[in-house]
Order: C-alpha cells, then sequence, then structure tokens
C-alpha cells in the first residue's frame, strides 16, 4: 500500500512530536527522581526536659537510638510513598496527555498538510487532464493560474503554465502551417495537371511525351494525395465538437462496397463480418478510418491474398478489426508505421502506392475520438490492426 505524500506528512509531523514528548516526559521523570533523591530529612531529636518531682511523675522516655530510628523508618517511609505517588502519576498522567495531545497534533498536521499541499493538487489535476486528451492538442489552453504567496508551489505552478502556453503555441503554429502550404500548393499542382494533360492530347504529341505525361500525371496524383492527407491529419488532430452516433457496421459495409472494385483488380478477397457496433463521433472521419485501414490492407498485400474487416462491441466499447494477409512485418516496425512519412523499406521510393499518412491519419482520428488503435503482425504475414472506441 502506498502511502499519499499528505499521509507521510502527517506521519512524520506526528511522529516527531511523540517522540520529542516522550523525550520531554523522560527528561521530566529524571530531574523528578533525582531531586528527590537528593533531599534529606532532617530528623530532629526532641528533648524531653525533666518535669518537677513535686509537680508530676517521672516520665518513662525512650533511648535516643531507638527514638532516631523510628523517625529515619517513618521518613524514609513517607518519602517513598511520596516518590511512587509522584512516578505514577507523572507517569500514567503524563503518558495519557502526551497521546491525547499527540493525536490532536496529527489530526492539525493532516489539516494543515492538505491546506499545503492543496496547490500541487491543481497542477496534478491539471496536468492529468492535459495527458490524458485523445488529440495532442487537446486542452492545452488550459492554466493553473494558481494565487497566493510567491513560495516554490507557485514557482512550480507558473513554470507549468510557461510550458503548456509554450507547448500550445507550437502545435497551433504547426497546425496553421500544415493548413496553410497544402491549400497553397493546391493550386500550383491543379494547374500542373491540366498542362501535362493538355500537352499530352494534343495530335502532335509522340509517344515518348504521352508517356512521360503518364509519368508526370502519377507523380502530379501521388502529391495531391499527399497534401489531402496532410489537410485530413490537421483536421483529425483537432477536438470533435459535432458529434453523432454512428454504427460501425454501416461504415464498414459502406467502405467495402466502394472498394470492390479495386480489391476486385488488384485479386484480393475482401470479407466482412459485422455486427452492430455504435459510438459516437464524426461520421466522415470513422469513414476515413476504415478506408485507410482498407486501402492499406489492399495496397500491402500480396496476390491473391485476402483482408478481412469486422465490428462488434466488447466490454463496452465499439471494436473495429482489420487483418490482412501479405510481406512479414517485424514487430519492431510497427511503431514507425504509424508516424507520418514512415514506410517499410520496400515502400520507400517515389513511385509508391500510399502518401505514408494513411495509418498516422488513422491514429489521429481515433485518439480525437477518445480511442486507442494497436497493430500486431499476423503469423502468416500482414497486420491486424484493431481500433478501439468508447461505445455510443
Amino acid at each position: 500500500m502506498r502511502l499519499s505524500l499528505r499521509a507521510r506528512l502527517t506521519l512524520t509531523y506526528g511522529g516527531l512530536f511523540l517522540v520529542a514528548g516522550v523525550v520531554l516526559l523522560g527528561a521530566t521523570y529524571a530531574l523528578f527522581d533525582q531531586q528527590l533523591s537528593r533531599s534529606n530529612t532532617k530528623v530532629l531529636a526532641t528533648r524531653v526536659d525533666p518535669a518537677p518531682a513535686s509537680t508530676a511523675p517521672p516520665v518513662q522516655r525512650l533511648p535516643d537510638d531507638r527514638l532516631m530510628s523510628e523517625t529515619e523508618r517513618w521518613m524514609v517511609k513517607q518519602r517513598a510513598e511520596l516518590h511512587d505517588a509522584a512516578v505514577t502519576s507523572l507517569v500514567t498522567q503524563g503518558s495519557i496527555a502526551l497521546l491525547v495531545v499527540g493525536g490532536a497534533a496529527a489530526a492539525f498536521g493532516w489539516l494543515i498538510a492538505g491546506r499545503v499541499l492543496s496547490p500541487l493538487h491543481r497542477v496534478t489535476e491539471t496536468a492529468r487532464r492535459i495527458a490524458g486528451a485523445p488529440a495532442a492538442d487537446r486542452s492545452l489552453h488550459e492554466r493553473i493560474a494558481l494565487r497566493g504567496p510567491h513560495d516554490e508551489v507557485k514557482e512550480l505552478a507558473d513554470a507549468f503554465d510557461t510550458m503548456v502556453e509554450r507547448l500550445d503555441r507550437s502545435f497551433d503554429g504547426q497546425r496553421r502551417f500544415v493548413a496553410n502550404a497544402s491549400h497553397e500548393l493546391r493550386t500550383p499542382l491543379t494547374l500542373g495537371r491540366a498542362l501535362v494533360e493538355v500537352a499530352m492530347h494534343r495530335g502532335s504529341a509522340s509517344p515518348d511525351v504521352r508517356q512521360l505525361g503518364e509519368t508526370l500525371l502519377q507523380i502530379n496524383a501521388r502529391h495531391e494525395r499527399l497534401i489531402t492527407g496532410l489537410l485530413l491529419l490537421a483536421r483529425s488532430e483537432n477536438e470533435i465538437t459535432d458529434r453523432a452516433p454512428v454504427d460501425l457496421a454501416d461504415v464498414v459495409a459502406h467502405v467495402a462496397s466502394q472498394t470492390a472494385a479495386e480489391a476486385e483488380e488488384s485479386g484480393i478477397t475482401v470479407e466482412t463480418d459485422t455486427a452492430e457496433a455504435v459510438t459516437t463521433g464524426d461520421a466522415l472521419l470513422l469513414e476515413r478510418v476504415v478506408q485507410n485501414l482498407l486501402e492499406n490492407g489492399l495496397r500491402h498485400n500480396t496476390e491473391g491474398g485476402r483482408v478481412a474487416l469486422s465490428c462488434r462491441t466488447d466490454s463496452g466499447r465499439a471494436v473495429l478489426e482489420v487483418a490482412n494477409s501479405g510481406p512479414a512485418v517485424p514487430p519492431y516496425e510497427i511503431p514507425a508505421l504509424f508516424e507520418p512519412f514512415r514506410r517499410l523499406d520496400a515502400d520507400r521510393v517515389v513511385t509508391a502506392k500510399g502518401a505514408g499518412l494513411g495509418l498516422s491519419i488513422v491514429q489521429s482520428i481515433v485518439r480525437a475520438h477518445g480511442g486507442a488503435v494497436t497493430a500486431v503482425p499476423r503469423p502468416g504475414g500482414g497486420l491486424t490492426v484493431t481500433v478501439s472506441l468508447p461505445s455510443g
């Protein structure tokens, strides 16, 4: 069992108070006992003068030695009883008082520790909300804005606010740059494609020019896919504000019908096994998740391979699973596949079918919806990608 910092501070404060009280009680007892031991009882021997013979009969007197012995024994007995009573009162009542005051001190220590640590709780809660945000930049606008004396805790809170502010500016600048650059690049690419198509379809165009035009159109199409992917990636990293119920079974059926022609052309069999799996979110973005995963399974496959799509509800979550055959994927390469522009070695060429953003877009969209995506290699080659989303 791990004790909280507040509990440890309370135990430390209470323990130190009890130790100090025990030391004080012991010192008091030692000084009291020493003082009693040093006290000397003076026994005064009273001499009794003989009375006149004419007025009273003679009084029988005890010997002086016997009188002193009786007096000393009485004094020793009285001193012992006083010592025992004082020690009993000091130890018993002092211990009870020490326990009562120690308990009260521990209670006050608990309250004081909670008051002192409350600013740290605000720092922890804010950091936890930011770290638990599905999107990379979600909740970065939050600030602690701690008020109070300028002490170490306030310095920590101010440093945290400064760090989050810089991160917020960095993410915001990155999003704006990607969006602006992508929009600015659309126009020249569209113009370049139109010029190439005009040159290809001229009557005087030679076969070499037509072949060159086909190559340029393929490169242009790849760049357009790249720009579209960057725009979608920038959009998917934002918080999903407009949410609606979406059944993944309908999305899977729709995407499978749209890609049927591409699957048939590639000679790949697409199998679907759908059950009701309702979640909440942006239907277009969730459709893009299924489309990217299916296209990834079709393009990175072997001739005569297969892709299996399934969705279900499991433990209160909507689960989408896409498994495809294909070349063997080393487990250590899988984390890199979810990074932008990262592909396996065989796909790192200009004429690659994808732009290297498919799984990155999937991961961003799923995180923005509060879900998670994982991938594991299949024993016979290929990947099994699993998407888990909150149930709607």
